[in-house]
C-alpha cells in the first residue's frame, strides 16, 4: 500500500510536496492575482535598522513616561496630594502667620490683623446653570458686586477655591452670616491681613502683599490661602517671613494633619522715627520749591546700615489689605506723579552737582591739580569751537564766585571751577571724560549697590564710544563740561549717590546698603 501511495508523490529539491503545500500555493496564488502583487512581497523581512529604531523609539518613550512619572510623585507629590485632597472636600488648610515686621527699636511696622474671606467652589460654577447662576446673584447682591465681575473671578482662577472677597467688612459679614441658605458652594474662611502702622511713609520701603499669581503657586511652600510679597521688603524678604500652612482632615472633625510653621518675624536697620522725620521734611521741600516728586536716603557710613528710606510722593499701603477695587488701583496706577515708583533705587538722574566732591577726589588721586590752587570764577567760561576758531561757547556758572580753591568751590558748587578741574581750561589740564567714568564708577556708579529691595537701577555713565555706537555722533569738549558737572546724559539713582557719599565719609569703604 505504502509503495502504491509513494508512486503519486512529488519529489521537490527542499523535500516531499506534501498535500498542504498545494492548497497553499493556490491560496497564495490566488492573492496575488487578486491583489495584484507578488508573494514575495509578504516574505521580505524588516531590515536591523528599522528593528533598532522602533527599539530606540519606545524605550525613549518609556523612559520619558518614568521621568514624568518620577518628576509628579517624588518633587510634586506632596503638592499634587494636597490639591487632589482639597477638590474632593477632605483636607482643608490653616493659615500660617506671616512673620512681623519691626524696626531697629524693636517697633512695629508691619501687624497681621484679624480678616474674613469669602471662597466659593469654582467646580460648582464651571458650567452655567440655574441653579449657580441664581447663587451668583445672591453674591453680588451681599458683596456689592456685579455679576460679571463674578463670573470674571471664576473664568480667571486658577485655583480651585476662588477668592470672591477679601477682609470682608463687619456689615457684609453680618448679611452673609444671614444668607448662608443661598450660598451652598461658598464659605467664609477666617485668615488674617497685613496692617501696616505708619502708611504711607513706609510704603515705598515695606511694600503690600497680595493674592499669589499662577507663578507664586509654583513655589511648593504657597497655597492659594496665603498672602505673598509683591513689592518692597515683603517680596524681597517673602520666603523669611512666609509661613507654611497646616493641613486638617474635614471629615475627621477638623483633625491636624501637618502643623502650622509661621513665618520668620524680620527686624531692619530703619529706624521709625528718623524715617518719619525724613517722610515730612522731603515732603515740605518738594512743596516749598514747587515740585511733586522727590527722594530721600539715610545712610551709617560706619556699616552701611539704612536708617531711613522715602520716596515721594507714597501711597497707604493699607489699601491693598481692604480689597481695592480695580478702578481706585487703575487711578494710583496711572497717576503721573507714580507713587508705586520707588525714587530711591529705581529713578535714574543726572546727578547735577553732587558729582563735583567724586570729581575733586579723581583730580587728587591723579595729582592734576593742588586743592590750594585758585582758580577764577567769573560765573561762566568761554570755549571756541574745534571746527571753528570764530565761534564761541559760552558755558554757564551759577554766579560769579571770584577766585576759588578746591575747598570753597565744592562749598559754593562753583560749575567754572569743575569745568576747568573736568575738561581743562585755560593752562590747567581735565580730567577727560575717561577718567571721569573711571572714577565714577570706582563709586559704583555703574552697577547697583545690591540693597535689599526688589527693582533697583544699575546706573549709566556716558562716553565717547558710547556715544558714537549709540548716537552716532562725536564726543565734543562740550560733553566733558556737561559731565563735569553731572549733567549729560548721566543715569544715577540717589542710593548711588548716597552710598558714594558713604565711602567718601567712612576713608574709602564703598558698602553694600542693608
Amino acid at each position: 500500500m505504502a509503495k502504491k501511495i509513494d508512486q503519486y508523490r512529488i519529489n521537490q529539491s527542499g523535500g516531499d510536496l506534501e498535500t498542504h503545500h498545494i492548497f497553499l500555493d493556490t491560496l497564495a496564488h490566488s492573492k496575488e492575482r487578486l491583489l495584484g502583487i507578488s508573494e514575495k512581497k509578504f516574505e521580505i523581512p524588516l531590515s536591523r535598522n528599522i528593528i533598532y529604531l522602533l527599539f530606540g523609539f519606545f524605550l525613549l518613550c518609556t523612559l520619558v513616561l518614568f521621568s514624568r512619572t518620577f518628576y509628579l510623585q517624588v518633587f510634586k507629590g506632596d503638592k499634587l496630594y494636597t490639591q487632589s485632597q482639597n477638590n474632593r472636600g477632605r483636607l482643608g488648610l490653616i493659615p500660617a502667620e506671616r512673620g512681623i515686621i519691626y524696626d531697629k527699636n524693636y517697633t512695629k511696622l508691619v501687624v497681621n490683623a484679624p480678616d474674613f474671606d469669602l471662597l466659593c467652589d469654582k467646580r460648582v460654577f464651571l458650567t452655567p446653570t440655574e441653579a449657580n447662576q441664581k447663587e451668583i446673584s445672591h453674591i453680588a447682591g451681599a458683596t456689592g458686586q456685579t455679576t460679571q465681575e463674578i463670573t470674571d473671578l471664576f473664568n480667571n482662577s486658577d485655583a480651585s477655591k476662588v477668592l470672591i472677597f477679601q477682609n470682608i467688612p463687619q456689615e457684609m459679614l453680618l448679611i452673609l452670616a444671614t444668607k448662608t441658605g443661598d450660598l451652598p458652594d461658598c464659605k467664609i474662611e477666617e485668615n488674617t491681613v497685613r496692617n501696616y502702622a505708619f502708611s504711607p511713609t513706609f510704603s515705598h520701603l515695606l511694600g503690600y502683599t497680595g493674592k499669589p499669581s499662577k507663578a507664586d503657586l509654583e513655589n511648593t511652600k504657597i497655597t492659594t490661602i496665603d498672602n505673598v510679597g509683591k513689592t518692597g521688603l515683603e517680596k524681597y524678604y517673602q520666603d523669611y517671613l512666609q509661613g507654611t500652612a497646616g493641613k486638617k482632615d474635614n471629615e475627621e472633625n477638623g483633625k491636624i494633619i501637618t502643623p502650622v510653621n509661621p513665618g520668620n518675624n524680620l527686624v531692619l536697620n530703619i529706624d521709625a522715627g528718623l524715617q518719619k522725620t525724613v517722610y515730612l521734611a522731603l515732603e515740605k521741600s518738594i512743596k516749598n520749591i514747587g515740585s511733586k516728586k522727590g527722594a530721600a536716603v539715610a545712610i551709617d557710613p560706619r556699616t552701611g546700615a539704612v536708617l531711613a528710606l522715602v520716596s515721594y510722593p507714597a501711597y497707604d499701603n493699607n489699601i491693598f489689605s481692604q480689597s481695592i477695587s480695580q478702578a481706585d488701583y487703575n487711578k494710583l496706577q496711572n497717576d503721573p506723579n507714580q507713587p508705586f515708583f520707588n525714587r530711591v533705587t529705581g529713578a535714574k538722574y543726572p546727578i547735577g552737582s553732587t558729582i563735583k566732591p567724586f570729581e575733586a577726589v579723581a583730580a587728587l588721586q591723579e595729582n592734576l591739580i593742588s586743592p590750594t590752587k585758585q582758580i577764577n570764577d567769573p560765573g561762566y567760561i568761554l570755549v571756541r569751537s574745534q571746527n571753528d576758531p570764530s565761534i564761541s561757547y559760552r558755558f554757564e556758572g551759577v554766579k560769579p564766585h571770584g577766585f576759588v580753591d578746591m575747598k570753597k568751590a565744592i562749598a559754593v558748587s562753583s560749575n567754572v571751577y569743575f569745568y576747568t578741574v573736568g575738561g581743562g581750561y585755560g593752562d590747567q589740564k581735565g580730567l577727560g571724560p575717561a577718567r571721569i567714568k573711571k572714577y565714577l564708577d570706582l563709586f559704583g556708579f555703574e552697577q547697583k549697590t545690591g540693597i535689599d529691595l526688589p527693582g533697583e537701577f544699575g546706573g549709566f555713565v556716558p562716553s565717547p564710544t558710547w556715544k558714537k555706537e549709540v548716537k552716532k555722533e562725536g564726543w565734543w569738549d562740550g560733553d566733558t563740561y556737561n559731565l563735569s558737572i553731572g549733567q549729560s546724559d548721566l543715569q544715577i539713582t540717589p542710593l548711588q549717590v548716597a552710598m558714594g557719599y558713604v565711602a567718601i565719609a567712612n576713608g574709602g569703604t564703598l558698602y553694600k546698603p542693608q
